[in-house]
């Protein structure tokens, strides 16, 4: 869902500037996507338990990108798409731990929505 959406979203001027920031391009990219790596296998084999590293790793990189994930009033002005569906995946690990019994098909969408806003960081909102 939000692939198809990603590719027509502009950055804002506060988040071109955050973007600028960026000591060492690609540094952060190469970092991310190694902890990607080293996730997946977890991912596969127990995505409930590995849910909320990787819900962490797309938190840290929407920060680093400029975004406020967690204050909806700074964050009116980012890419709403993107931050509907890291709030979304951030509900199922909520309630995953609160203790909640999580459906299987809300826990995948949720991984596939984190893995989306992974990809949209790492191309769309790149380090210059």
């Amino acid at each position: 869902m939000l692939f198809a959406v990603a590719a027509g979203l502009k950055l804002s001027a506060c988040a071109q500037n955050a973007r600028m920031s960026t000591p060492e391009p690609g540094l952060d990219r190469h970092a991310w996507e190694t902890e990607l790596q080293a996730l997946e296998p977890e991912l596969a084999d127990a995505p409930a338990e590995t849910l909320p590293e990787l819900q962490s790793l797309v938190e840290r990189m929407l920060t680093e990108r400029g975004f406020a994930p967690d204050d909806p009033v700074t964050s009116d002005g980012d890419e709403p798409e993107v931050l509907a569906e890291f709030r979304a995946a951030t509900a199922t690990v909520r309630a995953l731990e609160r203790g909640d019994d999580v459906d299987p098909g809300d826990i995948a969408a949720a991984v596939n929505g984190l893995r989306a806003v992974f990809d949209y960081l790492v191309s769309a909102r790149s380090a210059p």
